[in-house]
């Protein structure tokens, strides 16, 4: 497993880390036991970050973690979990809400700080309350020791290029722009590296988009998008290969991005994508998917408020 430094955290962070949103049954039904045999698996296989939220699972996927890293010491990884966001549509960036998250995070997670607090999806709400409520909070968790680190996280790449420049915070975590479909993400890169700020990439396979199986009926996609990526999935897999795995080597091999979030809770799955990234890319596959997916590259969907999502494909 690679290590790559996360920022000016002075983390240095698995190139593959732990998304334990399924630990939430958020993707489907899971067991408990078999989660956290998968958090164990992902640790024995290198992974040293773990990343988590109460709204994932409506606080399940917290309990089970928490279950898990009880289990194993806490100095194997870092972890980081979010606040803000508690429901499809429930938002609380309130200073005070912040702070009781945190202490209701740290309950279920059975730990006494976590290395990094996300604000939650803070696209959704209008960034007044993100600067003068949120981030001031998460100053005052780091002064307790409570947080070691902070972070903004969203879709909109517009959100972080308005923010970056008016807020002080330690990381971010992007989704969905840095995969086989959408590398939008590199445009960012400038900015946080002038700002010293650690990148987090997360969902390689594009929530789904980059399947056999067809992409979940929830996914906010539009159908050509659907279509392409499919395509794409089913020529993977005419070609022996798995398009899962082309997409976690894609994702992780690019030095530019410290660390890539995958979500299972299968002990397997995880295991084999980590074994994944020290393998040889398919170059000449990666031509032939990428060639496919070039109609629909860097598309991407509307999420939060109209203030961050002026070039999103309506």
């Amino acid at each position: 497993m690679e290590y790559r430094r996360l920022g000016q955290t002075g983390l240095d962070v698995s190139s593959l880390s732990f998304g334990a949103s399924s630990l939430g049954s958020v993707f489907r039904q899971t067991d408990d036991a078999e989660g956290i045999r998968a958090v164990h698996a992902a640790l024995d296989a290198g992974i040293n970050l773990i990343d988590v939220s109460p709204y994932y699972g409506a606080t399940k996927a917290e309990a089970v973690l928490g279950e898990a890293i009880s289990q194993t010491s806490r100095d194997r990884f870092y972890l980081s979990t979010k606040a803000g966001r508690y429901g499809a549509d429930t938002f609380d960036f309130s200073a005070a809400r912040i702070e009781s998250s945190l202490e209701e995070s740290l309950r279920r997670l059975k730990t006494d700080y976590v290395d990094i607090l996300f604000l939650h999806d803070i696209e959704f709400v209008q960034p007044d309350i993100i600067l003068e409520e949120a981030i001031p909070a998460l100053e005052r968790l780091k002064q307790q020791g409570k947080i070691r680190y902070s972070g903004i996280c969203g879709l909109p790449l517009a959100l972080f290029e308005q923010m970056l420049p008016k807020v002080q915070v330690d990381a971010i975590i992007s989704y969905c722009h840095y995969s086989l479909n959408d590398t939008s993400l590199l445009g960012l890169l400038p900015l946080l590296n002038e700002r010293g700020v650690g990148l987090v990439n997360a969902s390689p396979l594009s929530m789904g988009l980059l399947s056999t199986r067809g992409t979940p009926d929830w996914h906010p996609a539009d159908a050509e998008t659907k279509a392409v990526c499919l395509q794409a999935a089913k020529h993977a897999a005419e070609r022996g290969s798995d398009i899962a795995k082309l997409a976690v080597q894609f994702s992780t091999s690019h030095a530019g991005i410290p660390t890539t979030l995958v979500s299972t809770a299968n002990p397997d799955n995880i295991t084999q994508n980590a074994a994944w990234t020290e393998e040889p890319l398919d170059e000449e596959l990666l031509h032939e998917v990428l060639a496919i997916l070039k109609p629909i590259h860097n598309r991407t969907w509307v999420s939060g408020i109209p203030l961050y999502n002026d070039q999103a494909e309506k």
